[in-house]
């Protein structure tokens, strides 16, 4: 790619104004990879006026004419996967052989199912002598993480597109390779130009500035819950529409009479892919008091299987950054201080690795839920285990917890899960090994934020909702 040294605005690669720049670490070996802009807010207000100059062109573009556009991306995409996956790759730490399939290959499906929404601008309903339908809501911002940069890139990108939307991405400062890609198969696409702008740059600098921006009616954040709220603030003062898919400290029900092996081998996979780095993960895995010494061997067990590198065999990749790495260690020292017992792992990087942010998979053992460890979002591979006596006891452990994005329960049938799964306060569930699905919608409860993505839910988001009062014809 080229055009790393530039920014996209108004179907342009141009200069941005700013002189400073990001530089690109890939974090399994400590090297830089390339540089990026640090956009600047000048930067961001010329993005945003191209887009809120495309605005009305394409939000009355017939809706089969965006469905042909999101289709073609998505080809476009399929036709770059393997640039897309070098990209999360290298710049997010995750290994090869995985990246296409949990990094990848879901966006472009998804893609394509935004495809088939575009229709949504297009319905009336009648309510007596009222129409009501659907318009775009207008200029969007987003302001995308770095865990699954591509995941949520679309998430957010393909859905303003089927309703109609023009927007100003601004990727994470870590990873914008991916970002970039997508710039250029839109060029290519045809998107019209101003539709889709890239700013790269600091949160504080670029995220600001799209937060404050008048014309900017709607700004979609994916991150931590601590920058959520200032997000949220930012915003407040020109009332814009804000979405937020936040922090998770999502519980695990395993009950005594599952397969109990699946059961707690799948738990230790869902926390360690990615080494850790997922908001859904279900880093509180909670089983019966009868069956806790079982679960700590089968555990021990499978920890053991797990090989960290970036090798073909490989299931854990390194932490993202420096930053993200210590951040683990510190809360693997603190679980030790809280008194919960080390099952495996521990600070430190694994033997025989000098270089690269990479970290132990690691799991306590009695922990209690008024433990740090239980209640705090450590995004690494940390899993806490935590004993219940009776499934009451373990739906109110589940649910003391200010997050809710983020569930899972294995029983022995699925009609038993879904009882419990309808008791846990959270968006998204996990029943007996199921897998993310994205014709359903994501998003979450409680401090973990507000809106849905993906499906037409997440379309929906993007929409105002408009009555016409009729009166005589």
């Amino acid at each position: 790619m080229a055009n790393h040294n530039k920014i996209y605005v108004d179907g342009r690669w141009t200069a941005s104004s700013s002189s400073a720049w990001l530089e690109v670490i890939n974090p399994a070996n400590e090297s830089p990879i390339t540089r990026v802009p640090a956009g600047s807010a000048a930067d961001v207000a010329l993005a945003v006026e191209a887009a809120a100059r495309a605005f009305d062109t394409w939000a009355n573009t017939p809706a089969s004419e965006r469905r042909a556009l999101l289709l073609r991306i998505a080809d476009l995409m399929q036709a770059r996967r393997g640039d897309l996956i070098r990209a999360v790759s290298e710049s997010m730490g995750c290994p090869l052989h995985i990246a296409g399939w949990l990094q990848v290959d879901g966006p472009i499906a998804a893609m394509r199912l935004f495809a088939e929404h575009t229709g949504i601008t297009e319905e009336t309903a009648e309510h007596g002598h009222s129409l009501v339908w659907r318009e775009a809501v207008g200029v969007c911002g987003f302001i995308n993480p770095w865990n699954y940069p591509l995941h949520q890139f679309v998430g957010k990108v393909g859905a303003a597109l089927a309703a109609g939307c023009t927007m100003v991405v601004k990727p994470s400062e870590q990873t914008p390779l991916q970002d970039y890609l997508m710039a250029e198969i839109f060029h290519e696409a045809g998107l019209p130009a101003g539709v889709f702008n890239l700013v790269p740059g600091r949160g504080t600098e670029v995220g600001r500035a799209l937060c404050e921006h008048p014309l900017v009616d709607m700004l979609s954040f994916t991150g931590s819950t601590r920058a959520g709220i200032e997000i949220a603030k930012a915003c407040a003062p020109t009332v814009k529409r804000v979405t937020q898919e936040l922090g998770g400290k999502s519980p695990y029900i395993i009950t005594e009479d599952c397969d109990f092996t699946a059961a707690v081998r799948y738990g230790v996979d869902d926390v360690m892919i990615n080494s850790g780095q997922t908001c859904t993960a279900l880093t509180r895995m909670l089983v019966p008091q009868s069956r806790y010494d079982e679960a700590l061997d089968i555990i021990r067990t499978r920890v053991a299987e797990i090989e960290v590198g970036m090798g073909e065999n490989a299931f854990m990749g390194p932490l993202s950054s420096a930053r993200q790495w210590q951040q683990v260690q510190d809360y693997i020292r603190i679980g030790l201080e809280e008194g919960a017992t080390l099952v495996c792992g521990g600070v430190g990087k694994p033997d025989g690795i000098a270089e690269g942010y990479f970290a132990r998979p690691t799991v306590f053992a009695h922990v209690t839920n008024d433990m740090r460890i239980a209640r705090e979002e450590i995004f690494g591979p940390v899993l806490c285990v935590i004993a219940y006596d009776d499934l009451d006891q373990a739906v109110a452990i589940a649910n003391d917890t200010p997050y809710g994005l983020s569930s899972g329960v294995y029983a022995k049938d699925q009609q038993q899960a879904l009882k419990i799964a309808r008791r846990i306060r959270a968006g998204l569930c996990f029943v007996n090994g199921g897998e993310f699905n994205y014709r359903a919608p994501f998003g979450g409860y409680k401090q973990s934020g507000n809106g849905r993505e993906f499906s037409h839910h997440g379309v929906e988001e993007f929409t105002e909702i408009k009555s016409a009062q009729l009166g005589a014809p």
